[in-house]
């Protein structure tokens, strides 16, 4: 797939799933406890972008309910119109993560919850390369993915079409500790999103830090 093609897609995808993928992904407790384990690492009052920061919730609200300062961005204008109502005390940007102007060491935290499967593979590495380079030393990257080894998969996403590119959980964590990351904590689960003809799907959530 062409990466120029990519956040076209991913924004007609999510633009057209809207509020059903909160209410889809809702009841992952894996994902909160994801988050529970960054705030354990964070000082107070971090700044945090939210990459593909979706509806707002769980990410955005959680960390700016513990009094966090969250810049959140997604391709997706409808996103982020829900996530600007829902989570007011965060700023939320309509901007694709690869080209968004972003100042070296200006971040303390960086999520990437699932946001990174419509990227191609180097796209995917790309990003993770240049968080390394947005937070300060020793900032925290909480990311998640779909670990399976697919490559521009057409399949349906939520009852629409949708192509997907991931890696193998070996091959994922090591991505991310080849963009200048060490990993603290990596968890695996399955969960099964709440909408009809949902199959279950594994999640991994890898905790890491600068090195």
């Amino acid at each position: 797939m062409d990466s120029g093609q990519q956040p076209t897609a991913a924004a007609s995808l999510f633009d057209a799933i809207g509020a059903e993928y909160e209410q889809a992904f809702a009841g992952s407790a894996a994902h909160r406890a994801s988050l529970a384990l960054l705030l354990e690492h964070l000082a107070p009052h971090s700044r945090v972008l939210d990459v593909g920061s979706g509806t707002g919730r769980p990410t955005a609200q959680t960390l700016t309910g513990a009094g966090h300062e969250v810049s959140g961005v997604d391709v997706s204008p409808v996103m982020v119109d829900i996530a600007s109502r829902q989570v007011p005390r965060a700023e939320f940007r309509c901007a694709d993560i690869r080209e968004l102007p972003l100042e070296d060491g200006s971040f303390d935290a960086a999520c990437v919850y699932f946001s990174l499967l419509q990227m191609s593979r180097a796209d995917q590495s790309t990003v993770l390369a240049r968080l390394g380079r947005v937070l300060r030393n020793g900032g925290h990257l909480a990311v998640a993915t779909v670990p399976l080894d697919l490559e521009d998969v057409s399949g349906e996403f939520m009852g629409r079409p949708a192509r997907v590119t991931s890696f193998g959980p070996a091959e994922f964590t090591a991505l991310v500790t080849g963009a200048g990351f060490t990993v603290l904590s990596e968890s695996s689960s399955v969960f099964t999103p709440a909408h009809p003809g949902a199959v279950p799907e594994p999640h991994l959530f890898l905790l890491a830090r600068r090195s």
